[in-house]
């Protein structure tokens, strides 16, 4: 009996996880659909986080391509980019400039050389580079064909004159036989039919004598024109200045549309450069200018602008600015690339013996990488160079390394600007 009692005692164990209650069937059939539904919410809970990882797996996945494809949208997009460009300064000439542009020296006075009449060239008396004062001979045509016309013409005035003096013989015979005729018929000797005919013809000879006349001024007037058209068969220089193109040779036939040559007035050259329309304020008539000839990089020379264009360039968004030389220039020629600094102040000619330098715009200079460079614009590409700098000069600074003067770079690049990027010019 008591070794069964104790078998029993051990057999028993304490549900710690079991509600307190009674050991009644109907607390026991509660316990269990307590177990029941605590099965399901966990299930449910386990399936509500599976859907939730996968989901955030999804957008994560979502992210990383976006993330991945940013290069390569970039690529397909044509991003609207400012272009700013390298410069030579002299100085402190960068601190002082307001604006700087590129232009072209441009004649101001231009003639295009042509003849009135047409011909044959027989003599060309100047060669391209050759200095030419108003009034000089330049081309002589054939005038043997206007010659000829002009004998011809003098000899249709001999013939008019000729017939002019018949016809008034001819009245003045005829006036004095009417005037016989009227005496008779005032005596009755004769009748007056025959003084009334003379009178009638009378008036028809005066009529001849007339248009007699009237043939001589005519054939004179063509003889007249013929000689005006023998002193155009030569050539003379409209205006003072050199000889920028090559002259037609001898041979040539020329009309009066065609150029034979034509001349520059040097005294007039300026230059003339395009300045961005929202900068176009800036400039004023009288502003001073530094002046840089791309033939000769490292002289300096001052300019002061004379004109700013009434009307805007639509199509660049541009004003046209002309600037004169303060100083002259000898070996200045037409066409020659010039770049424009527009100063504050006069610039001191003690600053045109110092060395230039290389200067690149601040606000061109990005960072890729931990490395300072540029974006250089070549033919709607660009392409990423990298850059040493040197001191601050205003609002740019010495480029001790990189492109060359006069290369077109990206103002302002943006962040997500890549090497080898397809852009568009104009403002962002």
């Amino acid at each position: 009996m008591s070794d069964s009692l104790s078998t029993e005692l051990a057999s028993l164990r304490i549900d710690r996880g079991a509600p307190a209650s009674s050991a009644s069937p109907s607390s026991a059939s509660r316990g269990s659909s307590s177990s029941t539904t605590t099965s399901h919410e966990g299930r449910r809970r386990r399936t509500i986080a599976k859907v939730l990882a996968g989901t955030m797996a999804v957008v994560a996945l979502g992210a990383a391509a976006v993330v991945s494809a940013r290069p390569l949208l970039a690529s397909w997009q044509r991003p609207k980019v400012r272009v700013t460009e390298i410069a030579t300064v002299v100085g402190g000439a960068q601190a002082e400039s307001s604006l700087t542009a590129t232009g072209y020296v441009v004649p101001q006075r231009l003639a295009k050389v042509g003849s009135k009449v047409q011909g044959r060239i027989v003599r060309t008396l100047a060669h391209e580079g050759d200095a030419v004062h108003r009034g000089d001979v330049l081309f002589e045509l054939d005038p043997t064909d206007l010659r000829n016309e002009l004998v011809s013409a003098g000899a249709r005035i001999e013939v008019a004159r000729a017939k002019a003096h018949v016809a008034r013989a001819t009245v003045a015979e005829t006036q004095r036989t009417l005037a016989r005729e009227r005496k008779l018929a005032a005596t009755g000797a004769v009748g007056t039919a025959t003084a009334e005919d003379l009178e009638m013809r009378e008036g028809l000879l005066t009529s001849q004598v007339a248009a007699a006349e009237a043939e001589v001024k005519a054939a004179a007037a063509e003889a007249a024109r013929i000689r005006d058209s023998l002193h155009d068969m030569r050539v003379l220089a409209p205006i003072d200045g050199v000889l920028t193109t090559k002259p037609l040779e001898v041979g040539d036939v020329v009309t009066n549309e065609t150029t034979l040559v034509e001349i520059v007035d040097p005294a007039s050259l300026m230059v003339e450069a395009d300045v961005p329309e929202a900068r176009a304020g800036t400039v004023k008539p009288g502003t001073p200018c530094e002046l840089v000839l791309d033939a000769f990089p490292t002289e300096r020379r001052r300019g002061q602008v004379v004109l700013v264009g009434p009307r805007l360039n639509r199509a660049k968004a541009t004003a046209l600015v002309k600037v004169k030389f303060v100083d002259e220039v000898p070996e200045l020629r037409a066409e020659m690339a010039v770049r424009v600094g527009f100063l504050r102040e006069e610039l001191d000619p003690a600053k045109l013996r110092e060395p230039p330098k290389t200067v690149v715009p601040q606000s061109a200079v990005a960072t890729r990488d931990g490395q300072k460079v540029v974006f250089v614009l070549r033919q709607e590409t660009v392409r990423l160079e990298r850059v040493a700098l040197g001191e601050s000069l205003g609002v740019g600074s010495v480029l001790a390394e990189g492109p060359p003067v006069g290369t077109r770079i990206v103002d302002d690049p943006s962040p997500e600007l890549m090497d080898g990027q397809k852009v568009k010019e104009g403002d962002k």
